[in-house]
């Protein structure tokens, strides 16, 4: 029905592109973690965990240490749960819940107790808010590769890398629109955030994070991130979710 894994993970540890049989609830309760698909990227810290549908292909990259609890749910059960990768909210409730579950190893269909740990730790994570921390990876090759150069915290000059692919700019955006379902600039201002993010959970000074993201100043990163995710760098890894 569930089974589960845990272990300490040093920072900067790398996970390769992988995929499971069974369905995932990938969390970590201190760190950051940046889970990749062809898809997207999801930057994950503590009060959020990752889903996984079965054969998922995903590597995931640790910043800062981290302790890692997986849970995995057969495909046979809970058809209704999520068919894509996506990030959900770890209340409280739900952190005991999958502590216990990585203690018992796993959760067994016959026994009670398992049944009903199993039917609450499902609907706990069913039910979360989803926090806009994805960034969708366009699907074409040029598109692809243009991104890749956008994520990189330099100067790069998008109408340049237009003409650098061959190109026009407006071509470009009304393409990249399309292929990931946000402007380029909002796309750009994201994964430089993420960049920031990963930072901040591997120890940096919020000065010097902004700097590696590609902002001038650390004011200008401050107040990119509390437009983006509606709290400061600071309050956002203080805290943690509410149960219902």
């Amino acid at each position: 029905m569930i089974r589960s894994a845990g272990g300490a993970i040093p920072s900067g540890h790398n996970i390769r592109s992988h995929s499971h049989p069974w369905r995932q609830l990938i969390y970590a309760t201190a760190g950051v973690m940046t889970v990749s698909t062809r898809e997207g990227s999801w930057v994950v810290p503590p009060h959020w965990a990752l889903w996984a549908p079965a054969q998922a292909q995903h590597s995931i990259v640790f910043s800062g240490s981290a302790l890692l609890r997986t849970l995995y749910l057969s495909p046979a059960e809970w058809a209704e749960l999520p068919p894509v990768c996506t990030v959900v909210t770890v209340s409280p409730l739900l952190r005991e819940m999958i502590a216990r579950a990585v203690e018992i190893g796993m959760l067994d269909r016959r026994d009670a107790v398992h049944r009903a740990l199993a039917l609450l730790i499902v609907d706990a994570f069913r039910t979360q808010p989803t926090p806009a921390l994805d960034l969708p990876m366009p699907q074409s090759r040029d598109l692809r590769a243009i991104a890749e150069e956008l994520s990189r915290p330099s100067e790069s000059n998008v109408a340049s890398l237009a003409r650098r692919f061959g190109l026009g700019l407006r071509s470009l955006e009304r393409r990249f629109q399309l292929e990931t379902g946000m402007s380029i600039g909002l796309w750009r201002r994201k994964a430089r955030l993420m960049h920031g993010l990963r930072r901040l959970a591997a120890g940096c000074a919020v000065k010097d994070a902004a700097l590696d993201a590609g902002y001038r100043t650390a004011s200008a990163f401050v107040s990119a991130f509390a437009a983006t995710f509606h709290t400061t760098p600071g309050r956002y890894f203080a805290s943690t979710p509410r149960d219902n």
